[in-house]
């Protein structure tokens, strides 16, 4: 049984916090942030979210005033009650911008006893088909789009991982243009392709694009468990024991592309309850860093090797960039078993040489050109997304469907 209070309003991952001013205002801005994936609800009435910024290794957590997420109201008289309501943050868009999926999942709890004001409820079910809501948020100036439901609909949870890609008009400047889109398989063996739905911002509605040709070399589905990359102009979509589709979602013929992971690094085709259970992505990492895209894993047995490899210009293979046996430079790095085994905890985007690996509630930070232990701290609660965080990023704002001269935001 829980007590309504802890079951009603906002729920522990929508937290009231007090707003304070946000980093675009700082005279410093630092070139990136590890987002927290989970973005935190406040019950404030102010016109925008909020970047709350730390250093990393430790995470920033984006701030988002209830009223901008459409936070939904509960009958406390009712046995449907808002079990939570909270923000993933899903996707960057390499430039700053952030995708947010905001869920109402709900809960059949009736009233079982009453002690004085408190109502104790028992959950007697859980609806997961959840109405989901999705924005685009500058993460520095603090304003945020909400995207138009799919096809009318908000329970929409079968779609679920989307990438956001940016275009601009001149290299360093402000986006003029952005892509949201998510791409699912269609069919199986010799017949199978792809679908694509994707929101142009110029266009400022969704739009589902069929039969595309599929590039995948073998009658096998892809497990996609990792935020969408954006890179060169394309989206990636990637599967770590595998490989990654790429996609160019501004385009009306998306020319989807497939690029397999380095030799050795393809593990045995498996179902999805068991891709979850082996949780590759602990181990593995694709992203960019110093502008290419990067794959980098780390063996899960001694010595513990930790291998960086880089995508060639192109796209079609990879070259093995660094190599370090772990279990000599990190301490007692011989007794390391199990739980201990280290991990791949993030990355720095803007240094290829660096990794910051998690052996339990530690974080080192390994440079694998020197083959040495940078520095150790205490491991920050969760993980989070790389986002890079450009000079003009504080002072623009979002294209919307009709705009050409994009002006900066005031405040």
């Amino acid at each position: 049984m829980l007590p309504l209070r802890r079951l009603l309003g906002l729920s522990a991952a929508a937290v009231s916090i007090n707003l304070r001013r946000g980093i675009s205002t700082a005279a410093s801005l630092p070139a990136w942030a590890m987002i927290h994936p989970l973005a935190r609800l406040t019950k404030s009435p102010e016109p925008r979210a909020f970047l709350r910024f730390a250093e990393p290794p430790c995470a920033s957590h984006l701030i988002v005033p209830a009223h901008l997420a459409e936070h939904p109201a509960t009958d406390p008289y009712g046995d449907d009650i808002c079990l939570i309501y909270g923000g993933l943050v899903k996707a960057t868009s390499g430039d700053g911008l952030v995708l947010l999926s905001f869920m109402d999942i709900r809960a059949t709890a009736p009233i079982v006893s009453t002690h004085g004001d408190t109502q104790e409820r028992k959950i007697t079910g859980v609806d997961l088909d959840v109405p989901i809501t999705r924005f685009v948020c500058n993460p520095l100036s603090g304003q945020m789009f909400r995207l138009p439901d799919i096809d009318g609909m908000k329970k929409t949870g079968w779609v679920s991982y989307f990438g956001i890609l940016t275009q601009s008009e001149r290299p360093d400047r402000p986006t003029h243009r952005y892509a949201v889109a998510v791409i699912t398989e269609d069919g199986d063996g010799e017949d199978r392709s792809f679908v694509m739905r994707r929101f142009l911002s110029q266009k400022g509605e969704w739009e589902k694009l069929e039969g595309l040709p599929s590039p995948l070399p073998l009658a096998r589905s892809m497990n996609i468990e990792r935020e969408v990359v954006a890179f060169a102009g394309r989206l990636w979509w990637v599967d770590v024991g595998w490989g990654a589709v790429s996609a160019d979602p501004f385009s009306d013929r998306p020319d989807l592309r497939f690029v397999e992971l380095p030799r050795g690094s393809v593990t045995e085709p498996v179902d999805e309850a068991e891709a979850r259970r082996r949780r590759h992505d602990d181990f593995r990492f694709m992203g960019v860093r110093e502008g290419r895209l990067r794959y980098a894993e780390v063996s899960q047995e001694m010595p513990f090797l930790l291998s960086s490899f880089a995508l060639d210009d192109d796209g079609s293979c990879w070259t093995l960039e660094h190599r370090v046996v772990l279990s000599r430079i990190l301490p007692q790095g011989n007794y390391l078993r199990g739980k201990d085994s280290p991990r791949i905890g993030f990355v720095d985007p803007l240094d290829a040489s660096l990794m910051h690996l998690t052996v339990d509630n530690q974080v080192f930070s390994v440079d694998m050109d020197g083959r040495k232990v940078l520095s150790c701290s205490m491991r920050a609660v969760g993980a989070g997304l790389s986002c890079l965080l450009q000079p003009w990023l504080g002072s623009s704002r979002i294209p919307s469907p009709g705009d050409h001269n994009l002006s900066p935001v005031l405040f």
